[in-house]
C-alpha cells in the first residue's frame, strides 16, 4: 500500500510542516503579503485572523466590520477586515484572500502563561476547505491541493 503521502502528492497536493507547541495547538510559518509568521492551525475557527497589533506588519489594509469575533474565553470582540492579501503555505498560494483582524491578546495571554510562545494569527477554516486540508496529526503536517 503507497503511504499517504505519495497518495496525496499524485492528487497535487502539497506537504505543509506542523509543528506541535507546549500548548497542544499545530502551528505553522505562513507568510501574508511578503511576511513570514508563526500561526495556529485551527479547524474551529471560520476564518482566518490576524491580531490587531500585526496589521502594519503585514502591510494590511483594513477597514470596519460587522463582524463579531468569539473563542478561547472572549465574545463580541470587535474586529476590522482586511481584503486582497496574498497567503503563501509552503509552496500552496492564495490570492484575494479575507483576513479578519481582531484582538488576540487572550489567545497570546493563554500561550505565553503555559510557556508557548505568542502567536501572529490562525489559520481558520476558511483556508483549509479553500486547500482541501488533509492533517496529518501522527506526521505533523497538512496537505493541501493546488488548483
Amino acid at each position: 500500500m503507497s503511504s499517504l503521502k505519495k497518495f496525496l502528492e499524485k492528487k497535487s497536493y502539497i506537504k505543509i510542516p506542523l509543528v506541535l507547541t507546549a500548548t497542544n495547538h499545530m502551528e505553522v510559518t505562513a507568510v501574508i503579503n511578503g511576511v513570514t509568521g508563526r500561526f495556529i492551525l485551527d479547524t474551529g475557527a471560520s476564518s482566518t485572523c490576524v491580531g490587531f497589533d500585526k496589521i502594519d506588519f503585514f502591510n494590511l489594509n483594513s477597514k470596519a466590520s460587522k463582524i463579531k469575533a468569539a473563542g478561547a474565553g472572549a465574545t463580541d470582540m470587535e474586529t476590522l477586515v482586511s481584503t486582497k492579501n496574498v497567503l503563501n503555505l509552503g509552496q500552496w498560494k492564495r490570492n484575494k484572500l479575507k483576513i479578519v483582524l481582531f484582538d488576540l491578546i487572550h489567545v497570546n495571554s493563554a500561550l505565553i502563561a503555559h510557556k508557548a510562545l505568542p502567536v501572529d494569527g490562525i489559520i481558520g477554516a476558511d483556508i483549509l476547505k479553500k486547500g482541501k486540508a488533509i492533517i496529518d496529526y501522527d506526521k505533523r503536517c497538512v496537505y493541501l491541493k493546488v488548483k
